[in-house]
């Protein structure tokens, strides 16, 4: 074996892949599941998709049944004009149905694979860092867990407890850093002590990480078109694509939507008592998946359209709306259609946070019935219960006085307060704020940040996915495993 470090550990990868049985999907099968082979399509009937099974990498698409546990249309809820008070259709992508119950399991395996096929990421020597503000770092210990290798979550103190219990079962190290959603520099510290102390750790860095951007411009972009072809009529418009600023990864499927219809908007949320791009503002908050306070570097800022500010109240509101009975009651008294009652718990806090900044949108661009737009319902209420119970007792049950506040104050009198609608100079002065994150502090280059803004930059970027595939397959030839699950030696057919 050579001495070359990334050769031996790309053997000691693919050693690793075919002890455990470990057959990796392309993008290609992930965004199309019917080019999955029959028989690893067979070896995932009857597992659980929250099971560490290899075969459930398959499972990180947009496609899964959850009915049947095999594959369908991609899986989304429309929220109708009844529950919106706008006359737009409002579809969001469900990402209930992925392993670990968030669609942040995409973003960590474009993290992580191409970086494990191409030998920078040992798992027999390395550990695998992934600084999170939740559900990312979940994606990671997900994989880092089948691969059999050392996981170090970094995440807030103060993120649901949901959250936490998960990762101890798996057995990984947690690093829970000072304060909430919106305190990230103090996970990039984090990041630094461990590159400091630890020479074995890589760290996966979503916020910097192009892979997280590309897995959703090569995915969730796909998916989201495929969901809109199937329920535009002739007179239909894709009229915009909105997410939470978050880590940005989501907003990588707003371009690869733009550039296949051209008069889509890019609606980026943030939290109100957070509004960096919105103000240059900062302060904490509760909304649950959207750290801040700073631009992440793989935001590609140029195109970028709107930047809306949701008050995390609405969200913390919402989420009882939606789960509790009285809310449920109130809605159905109020003619929202009971197959979508049924439904509204597949939102969590950001996804409720997508789900207003939508409505914003809606208002803001007089959007009518032959108008759709897009976004993602990242995670479902399954990782807030926690919450529930808090808010239970410090304000009391919940009941349909409360739920009728909610339901007008909340919804139907959503406005277009909080809103910009950005110019050249806008943008140009957002993605300038990446300066004082990445350069001064996470060690980029002035001329590093200069190349972001050259739409270019991102053209090429995103011309990288058909050789992801290429490696993957190459990987997997060298492995020999056909059926995930299925150890064995090279050319095992079983």
């Amino acid at each position: 074996m050579s001495d070359d470090p990334r050769r031996l550990a790309r053997h000691h990868a693919i050693e690793r892949c075919r002890e455990r049985g470990i057959l990796i999907p392309t993008l290609a099968e992930q965004r199309d599941p019917t080019r999955i082979p029959a028989a690893v399509a067979e070896a995932l009937r009857g597992l659980d998709m929250q099971a560490v099974h290899p075969a459930n990498l398959f499972r990180i698409t947009w496609h899964n049944d959850p009915a049947t546990g095999g594959f369908g249309a991609v899986n989304t809820l429309e929220i109708p004009p009844e529950l919106s008070g706008v006359p737009a259709r409002i579809v969001g992508l469900v990402g209930k149905h992925f392993p670990t119950g968030a669609h942040k399991v995409g973003a960590a395996f474009g993290c992580l694979v191409p970086r494990l096929v191409a030998g920078e990421f040992d798992p027999t020597v390395h550990k695998a860092v992934w600084p999170s503000t939740g559900n990312y770092c979940r994606g990671g210990a997900f994989d880092s867990a089948l691969l059999g290798c050392a996981a170090i979550a970094i995440l807030p103190e103060e993120m649901s407890q949901e959250r936490f219990r998960w990762l101890e079962s798996l057995g990984v190290e947690i690093i829970a850093t000072p304060g909430c959603e919106s305190n990230v520099k103090e996970i990039f510290d984090a990041c630094w002590e461990i590159r400091r102390t630890r020479a074995e750790a890589v760290i996966f860095n979503q916020f910097e990480e192009f892979g997280n951007y590309l897995w959703h411009f090569g995915v969730t972009g796909p998916a989201a078109e495929e969901a809109f072809a199937a329920l535009a009529g002739p007179r239909h418009r894709l009229a915009g694509w909105v997410g939470a600023t978050g880590s940005a990864g989501t907003l990588g499927a707003g371009d690869f939507l733009k550039q296949r219809f051209p008069h889509c908007t890019v609606t980026v949320a943030e939290a109100l008592q957070c509004p960096t791009l919105l103000a240059c503002g900062f302060g904490g908050h509760r909304i649950e998946g959207i750290g801040d306070k700073h631009v992440p570097w793989i935001h590609n800022v140029r195109t970028t359209d709107l930047v809306v500010a949701i008050d995390d109240e609405a969200t913390v509101r919402l989420l009882r709306l939606f789960c509790e009975p009285a809310g449920h009651e109130l809605l159905l008294r109020r003619r929202v259609p009971e197959a979508v009652v049924r439904q509204l718990p597949l939102l969590g806090l950001s996804s409720a946070c997508n789900l207003l900044a939508a409505i914003k949108t809606a208002r803001y661009l007089e959007l009518g019935e032959e108008d759709v737009l897009l976004t993602t319902f990242t995670d479902s209420s399954e990782l807030y219960r926690t919450r529930l119970v808090e808010l239970t007792a410090t304000r009391g049950a919940y009941d349909e006085r409360q739920a009728e506040i909610d339901f007008e104050r909340y919804l139907l009198a959503t406005t277009t307060d909080h809103l910009r609608d950005l110019s050249y100079a806008d943008r140009k002065a957002i993605h300038n704020l990446k300066y004082f994150t990445w350069v001064e502090q996470q060690g980029k280059t002035v001329q590093e940040l200069q190349a972001l803004w050259s739409p270019s930059f991102w053209s090429d970027l995103q011309a990288q996915l058909p050789a992801w595939d290429e490696a993957i397959a190459a990987f997997n030839a060298a492995t020999g495993v056909r059926v995930p699950g299925v150890g064995g030696g090279k050319g095992s057919s079983r």
